[in-house]
């Protein structure tokens, strides 16, 4: 069963919003980077937020109708948390769907700060409570939840043992399992529990998809492997931003990367460009030309221009590959 919030994620139509990489948890398998694990900063899809501006600003190269609220642990910044939650309902309206992670069991004045602004909560009870989950505050937080008119759900890794949260689910509108993933700051504790990645082009971990299957067998629960993440979420939501963002002479590639072309030259490329149509090329701060990769073909000749291929995640976004010519 998938929730509204998994529903635009598909669609690769949700801005993940991670306020906070503090967090009062210590699980083991937590996949947090280095750049944001423990840190107290903010990033809106992978870009680091120091305004309000910044957020919208990547909301809107998206499109997107809604946001994904993560951390680290939301809840230690509530105010915080709510303050980007009513930014984005006040910005986009009531329609954009914000969903929250937590790995508290939230309280009713967690929950009554929360109302009206998120519309699903997604619980994570920490990995050594599974065993007596309904002895802890998970199940109270659920009931009141679903009273104050919330969606509620768990989102837990795929670890030995998750059958063991089988009695939340008559309390729960779904229940997410992530394929368990490699970490660079969890390796090790992976290590010592004998874990391995199942190949060295996935981080998928060995045996994880069927630990799954513990409790895959009820329609409330929905297993979202690596693979899926990788190939079909990213994917849909980088050809999203691409859609939104490229210029008139950037090629969007099937994986939502943009392609062009890149000029450099020690001389004055006016009038090298005096033969370019206005929209195929940019003048950058540094001196260099971008442009359509493809007038590249007819400048390789010219020993004084020094020239590439560039295919990077839109939006001014990572550079993944140059390719000289």
């Amino acid at each position: 069963m998938l929730s509204d919030g998994c529903i635009l994620c598909h669609q690769g139509a949700k801005l993940v919003l991670f306020v906070t990489g503090l967090c009062d948890r210590t699980c083991w398998y937590c996949p947090l980077s280095a750049e944001r694990k423990d840190l107290d900063v903010v990033f809106a899809n992978d870009r680091q937020a120091r305004t309000d501006a910044d957020i919208i600003t990547e909301a809107e190269a998206m499109d997107a109708l809604g946001t994904g609220v993560t951390g680290g642990e939301p809840l230690i910044v509530r105010d915080r948390t709510v303050s980007y939650c009513r930014l984005l309902k006040e910005h986009f309206g009531p329609d954009h769907h914000i969903h929250l992670y937590t790995g508290r069991a939230p309280t009713e004045t967690d929950l009554t700060a929360l109302q009206g602004i998120v519309d699903e909560i997604r619980m994570h009870p920490p990995h050594e409570v599974w065993d007596s989950i309904m002895q802890t505050e998970y199940p109270k937080s659920a009931r009141l939840a679903r009273e104050m008119g919330f969606a509620i759900g768990i989102e837990v890794p795929s670890l030995p043992g998750i059958g063991a949260l089988r009695p939340m689910l008559p309390l729960l509108d779904f229940f997410n399992i992530n394929e368990l993933e490699w970490g660079e700051t969890c390796a090790d504790q992976m290590r010592s529990r004998g874990m391995e990645p199942t190949d060295d082009l996935h981080n998928a971990i060995e045996g994880a998809a069927e630990w799954a299957e513990e409790i895959t067998d009820d329609p409330k629960v929905h297993f979202c492997s690596s693979g899926f993440k990788d190939s079909v979420q990213l994917r849909e939501r980088l050809i999203r931003i691409a859609t939104m963002t490229a210029r008139h002479f950037d090629e969007i590639t099937e994986d939502g990367t943009i392609n062009y072309g890149r000029i450099r030259s020690d001389g004055d490329l006016t009038i090298l460009l005096a033969d370019f149509d206005e929209e195929s090329y940019e003048i950058q701060p540094d001196g260099s030309v971008e442009c359509a990769w493809w007038l590249l073909d007819e400048l390789t000749t010219n020993e004084d221009l020094e020239l590439s291929i560039i295919e990077r995640y839109p939006n001014k976004g990572m550079i993944v590959e140059v390719n000289p010519l």
